[in-house]
């Protein structure tokens, strides 16, 4: 299960997982002690708060995925930057988002081969 959860970004540890129903709850967490503030691009290993953030990613062997990221929140170093705090952020996933980029463009990709109107006509 590790392997997987690196194909989604390699700083990623994976923790544990559960089959309820059709549905796989998969837990994960970074393996980063430190990050870069994504507002002044100053490193930080100083830990503010830890929280978890849920979101769907593609079905695996036909069930559904729940994937449960334990995230760490930073104080930011740099006294003049404008937050004091900040989250790690993923390039798999955008920022509130509670489905992966790749889950994403797999709905769209389906949607538009099951489409009647030609994507040419949208563009």
């Amino acid at each position: 299960m590790d392997y997987l959860i690196k194909l989604l970004d390699k700083n990623l540890n994976y923790i544990k997982h559960e089959v309820k129903d059709s549905t796989i709850y998969i837990d994960i967490e970074s393996n980063l002690n430190k990050c870069r503030c994504p507002y002044c691009r100053n490193f930080s290993s100083r830990v503010h708060s830890r929280y978890t953030r849920t979101f769907q990613d593609l079905p695996i062997y036909g069930y559904k995925s729940i994937i449960i990221l334990h995230n760490k929140k930073f104080f930011c170093n740099n006294i003049n930057c404008s937050k004091t705090t900040f989250s790690q952020k993923f390039e798999f996933i955008k920022d509130k988002a509670k489905r992966t980029n790749r889950l994403d463009s797999e709905i769209i990709s389906f949607s538009q081969k099951l489409s009647s109107i030609s994507v040419s006509k949208l563009i």
